[in-house]
């Protein structure tokens, strides 16, 4: 099992160079920001890993957790099967502190995993990006976003662009829109889908890298500025 240290398998110091070197604003972010720290999480099976992303979503982090620490309990400390867990009592599901909406969509999520929709590791690690999204979007509860989370922070996909992501689009505000610098921050001012594509033409191959940095642009917008030398 992977120890959630590896990191991306492609080039990191090229993928910063080549988007430095298309988009000099970028690089100005990337050179702000620091070296690219991101290592994979540990890679679960896409059941495994979609069934946390159900129980998380819409739900504070430590609740959540708590519900499941609860499943896992039940079955024994483990990730469920796909088999154990359909056969698994809806009260009992219910007792572990899942919603109707969520037991459903865990359900369906067991059934198209046994179906082959869901692909095993091993099979979704050969798969193409959109056809790992056309994939998993037919499970309940599941849409792209989740899906391009796995790409970027599972499998290490170098070229996702979650534009519908809050912290992508306000880290491309704050790093490539003219902002009010007297005005807090508001919903009005974050970037459309298109505009963000047309400027991350220039980024591929490495917009999975481009959006992190993103990320990065709302941390340090968050941090005071640093006293002049």
């Amino acid at each position: 099992m992977n120890d959630g240290k590896r990191v991306p398998r492609y080039d990191v110091q090229q993928a910063c160079r080549e988007l430095s070197a298309a988009d000099p604003v970028l690089g100005r972010l990337i050179e702000q920001a620091g070296p690219f720290t991101m290592r994979l999480k540990s890679q679960h099976s896409p059941f495994e890993t979609l069934l946390e992303s159900i129980i998380y979503q819409q739900l504070h982090g430590k609740a959540a957790a708590a519900i499941l620490h609860r499943l896992l309990t039940f079955f024994g400390e483990i990730h469920p099967s796909p088999e154990t867990l359909l056969a698994a009592p809806e009260d009992r599901l219910r007792g572990c502190g899942l919603s109707q909406s969520k037991m459903l969509a865990l359900q369906d999520l067991a059934a198209k995993t046994l179906d082959g929709t869901v692909p095993s590791l091993a099979s979704i690690r050969r798969m193409p990006d959109a056809e790992i999204v056309d994939r998993l979007t037919q499970v309940r509860g599941i849409g792209p976003w989740t899906v391009e989370m796995l790409l970027i922070f599972r499998l290490g996909r170098p070229d996702v662009f979650p534009v519908t992501d809050f912290g992508v689009r306000k880290g491309f505000a704050l790093t490539f829109k003219k902002l009010p610098k007297t005005k807090p921050f508001t919903a009005s001012m974050l970037p459309t889908p298109a505009q963000m594509l047309r400027r991350g033409e220039r980024w591929r191959p490495w917009r999975s890298i481009a959006s992190w940095y993103m990320w990065r642009a709302c941390d340090l917008a968050a941090k005071p500025s640093p006293p002049p030398d």
